[in-house]
């Protein structure tokens, strides 16, 4: 067993190290052509170090994930919505693939049907410049998709809440 594996079973799963790790990577990656090496330099880590217990914390559960937080009224989209859809259950997994395909869909999950109030399974975050853009974008979606007929919904967003990752642990030094 390595010395990433050993670290990540002690200490209920989590070294100093993992922890000092843990501690930069959930305020964001430095903007840099290395930023693994940059978090390295910072808490004494080579790159490949830095990749290696990232990958290990993701295997053993520790980080869920490591994604992009896009800021996307800054990138010129100024509408979004999200796309709420009653597809049938035995075709909502392709409908799902299908839809993903698509550049302006950003998101797309299931999720268990509420019935009888809401019986949407399927949802999409469809982003464009305007509301017109992401209703035509919604249409030729749903005629791509042979989805014309299947029922949805169209919940456009009314105001920009504050977009971050998840915090595993408190940064002790603010107080």
């Amino acid at each position: 067993m390595n010395s990433i594996a050993k670290d990540i079973e002690n200490n209920m799963g989590l070294s100093s190290r993992d922890m000092a790790l843990i501690q930069l990577v959930q305020y964001g990656l430095p903007l840099c052509s290395h930023p693994y090496a940059e978090i390295g330099k910072r808490i004494d880590m080579d790159e490949p170090e830095v990749i290696k217990r990232l990958q290990k914390l993701q295997e053993s559960g520790v980080i869920k994930r490591l994604g992009v937080v896009v800021r996307h009224r800054k990138l010129g989209y100024r509408a979004n919505a999200m796309v709420v859809w009653d597809i049938p259950d035995e075709q909502v997994t392709k409908a799902g693939k299908n839809i993903s395909k698509f550049e302006f869909v950003t998101l797309c999950y299931r999720r268990p049907r509420q019935l009888p109030q809401w019986p949407y399974n399927l949802f999409s975050m469809i982003h464009g410049s305007d509301r017109d853009a992401v209703t035509k974008n919604i249409q030729d979606l749903a005629k791509q998709c042979n989805l014309q007929d299947i029922k949805y919904e169209i919940l456009f967003s009314k105001r920009c809440f504050k977009q971050r990752g998840a915090i595993y642990r408190p940064d002790e030094s603010c107080g």
